[in-house]
């Protein structure tokens, strides 16, 4: 369906009270859209119909006149810079972008997670900000992997109890 078509029947959910399918609609086409800021926008004016500070704030981090408060409460619930990168969906490189201050605002994130992972990162491979070699806390390690051993402790002597009875 033609943008103009969707954004139509965007207004229209939203006139009739339908904000859920607008929100769909609207998520769809930025999914699609990634580099229009209009849309992002508007699916900004949405999640402040739902009274949700953090998601406006997402979707208009890159406008310029963009609310503090909601800008704060974005970076609050996506804390790390490749958290940050993931919840902005943008795709391809910072220069896709309308305007000056959106694509200064593309390149800080970008460069904060370089910086925080120790590689270059880009736009296209949004990082996970999980350990690099893919192991958790070293506690949490630990104690995962004694549990593994006991798992399998317990299904030997398990085992060995029923051969034992087998041949009794």
């Amino acid at each position: 369906m033609p943008l103009r078509d969707t954004l139509a029947r965007v207004d229209a959910d939203l006139a009739a009270g339908r904000v859920p399918m607008a929100r769909q609609r609207l998520r769809g086409l930025v999914s699609s859209h990634p580099t229009d800021l209009t849309l992002r926008r508007r699916l900004a004016e949405v999640y402040r119909l739902y009274g949700d500070p953090a998601e406006a704030g997402r979707w208009a981090y890159l406008e310029q006149d963009g609310d503090p408060g909601e800008t704060a409460a974005f970076e609050a619930r996506y804390r790390t810079p490749a958290r940050r990168m993931r919840a902005l969906a943008w795709r391809g490189p910072e220069s896709a972008a309308a305007t000056g201050f959106a694509r200064e605002r593309l390149a800080e994130v970008r460069t904060a997670c370089s910086e925080a992972l120790g590689r270059p990162v880009d736009w296209d491979t949004v990082p996970s900000d999980e350990p690099v070699d893919g192991g958790g806390s070293g506690l949490g390690g630990a104690l995962a992997g004694a549990g593994c051993v006991v798992a399998v402790l317990a299904f030997l002597a398990v085992w060995v109890n029923g051969l034992v009875a087998l041949f009794d």
